[in-house]
């Protein structure tokens, strides 16, 4: 099994299997595999060791991957709350940041229901 950025990538496809590091998705590891020169459709375990290290090479040079780019999206989610602006506000908050509507739906970001009591007369 071939571990390239801290993960255990599967026996799948090369373009597809490179989609389980963070951050590569399906045209990313298109571009790898035809940067690398190796063909998208080839099984991860039929690599040779050379073609992985070349994989590995080009994945740590050119993108961001895995806990990289996990602490950049930290951080500028953490300086858009430092500066209070408002899509910093609704992270503090747990709401929809970009424009969703909240009066119905929006159930992932603002969790479980609150069940609140109806109004008496």
């Amino acid at each position: 099994m071939a571990r390239i950025a801290g993960v255990d990538l599967p026996n799948k496809h090369v373009n597809i299997a490179l989609t389980y590091i963070y951050g590569i998705g399906r045209s990313s590891a298109d571009a790898i595999c035809e940067k690398s020169k190796i063909d998208p459709v080839k099984m991860m375990n039929d690599l040779s060791q050379e073609e992985i290290n070349e994989l590995r090479q080009l994945i740590e040079s050119e993108y961001k991957v895995e806990g990289r780019l996990r602490t950049e999206i930290a951080l500028n989610i953490k300086r858009l709350m430092d500066i209070g602006c408002y899509r910093g506000l609704r992270h503090r908050k747990g709401l929809p940041v970009r424009g969703q509507r909240t009066r119905t739906n929006a159930r992932t970001r603002k969790g479980k229901k609150k069940t609140v009591a109806g109004k008496k007369k």
